[in-house]
């Protein structure tokens, strides 16, 4: 509920509109007096949403442990391909946040380790004597009692960044939420590269919580002894070749739902990029990733649309920002719709269900050009601000004799 009182807030900010010839009028009118420091400049907003925007994707990032025969070059790759996903869809990354950390929970539970060697297992972070992840829930028994003997200061000793350094990254996206509401709160627009550095940053206070307890950027794992008394349940008819001939829509949708059914630890040297643990016979784990991708989707695309009535160049870039955002909203709870129709109706329904698979199909192109179309606009619209867009916070109406 308070999410979207703060959305309602922002889109009824003093920004300009076509539609709004008052607002025109009224906002020219104002101006920025340079010489008391109350100016900002076009510069000066670039930077700022670059920079969050850098730390809420590159920063904020916490990779599943790489295979250990990777050079630097395919190491910087591996992270730009991650970037690049968040950028284009956060909400997945939120999605796979929420399933690791289900997963990591019902681990801590269950062997009486603590959460960060329930991460840890995720991300594959220990591997047997013979190099191969141990990350299936039937394999840790067997391996159980080498874990428990790993102190956990050891593993996050093997982190690039501790729980004070994560703290001031969320405080960093915090207070960039906070610039955005003080704007508002002053009748200050917000330009719209603001606005999607607004989601970004949203989002990216919501992923560091969830890996708050993730150890950050493990290059190398930790090699576990198996118990004297039990052997690896995956024995060598579990093993399969790698599926090479995976389709991109399979590759989505086992990001997505960590749907790794073909994976086997065995015949691998580290786990998928957007790995973890399924908890059997836990319902959570499969709603984490629903909840993680639908709902935070849904948020995402509600937080653009507070731009609803900001100053746009020209109408059709004002008409597509709209469509975009709205599209990128509502998206996550059509496709849940379209779910629900489809196991009602589709199933003995040859032509329901190719109907069906069209909409995903085409929700599924249309969702990354709106994304698209949003990123892009977001700077074509640099090209003509408002005078009052330049216009800095006054903090002093908030901190007195600032």
């Amino acid at each position: 509920m308070l999410f979207w009182v703060f959305v309602f807030l922002l889109t009824r900010q003093s920004g300009l509109t076509q539609g709004h010839p008052n607002l025109l009028i009224r906002t020219s009118e104002m101006s920025c007096d340079c010489t008391i420091n109350s100016c900002r400049t076009l510069f000066d907003i670039i930077w700022g949403c670059l920079a969050t925007i850098f730390a809420c994707t590159w920063v904020a990032l916490h990779q599943n442990v790489p295979d250990p025969d990777l050079g630097y070059f395919a190491l910087l790759m591996r992270k730009l391909r991650m970037m690049l996903v968040t950028i284009i869809a956060p909400e997945f990354v939120v999605g796979f946040a929420t399933r690791q950390l289900v997963s990591a929970r019902g681990i801590s539970k269950e062997f009486n380790v603590s959460k960060t060697h329930g991460f840890f297992c995720n991300m594959g972070g220990f591997v047997s004597e013979e190099g191969h992840p141990v990350s299936k829930m039937k394999q840790l028994p067997a391996y159980i009692p080498a874990i428990q003997k790993i102190k956990t200061a050891d593993i996050e000793d093997k982190s690039k960044g501790d729980t004070l350094s994560k703290g001031v990254a969320i405080a960093q996206g915090l207070w960039f939420v906070t610039q955005c509401l003080a704007r508002v709160s002053q009748h200050l627009p917000l330009t719209e590269l603001e606005v999607a550095t607004l989601a970004f940053a949203v989002l990216s206070v919501i992923i560091r919580l969830l890996w708050l307890h993730k150890p950050l950027d493990v290059q190398q794992p930790i090699v576990v002894a198996r118990s004297e008394i039990d052997i690896d349940p995956l024995q060598e008819e579990d093993i399969s070749p790698p599926n090479d001939g995976i389709t991109p829509i399979e590759k989505i949708w086992n990001g997505i739902f960590g749907d790794y059914g073909t994976y086997h630890p065995i015949s691998s040297t580290s786990v998928p990029s957007f790995y973890s643990i399924e908890i059997d016979g836990k319902d959570g784990y499969g709603l984490a990733a629903v909840a993680g991708v639908f709902g935070v989707g849904s948020i995402f695309g509600s937080i653009h649309c507070a731009a609803w009535n900001a100053f746009f160049p020209s109408m059709s870039e004002m008409r597509m920002w709209r469509i975009s955002s709205v599209f990128i909203a509502a998206y996550p709870v059509l496709t849940i719709l379209l779910m629900i129709a489809n196991g009602a109706w589709a199933a003995d329904n040859d032509i329901a269900a190719a109907v069906f698979a069209i909409l995903y199909m085409v929700g599924l192109v249309a969702y990354p050009l709106c994304r698209l179309f949003l990123i892009i606009l977001s700077f074509t619209t640099l090209r003509s601000l408002p005078p009052s867009a330049f216009m800095d916070v006054n903090w002093s109406n908030y901190i007195p004799h600032l």
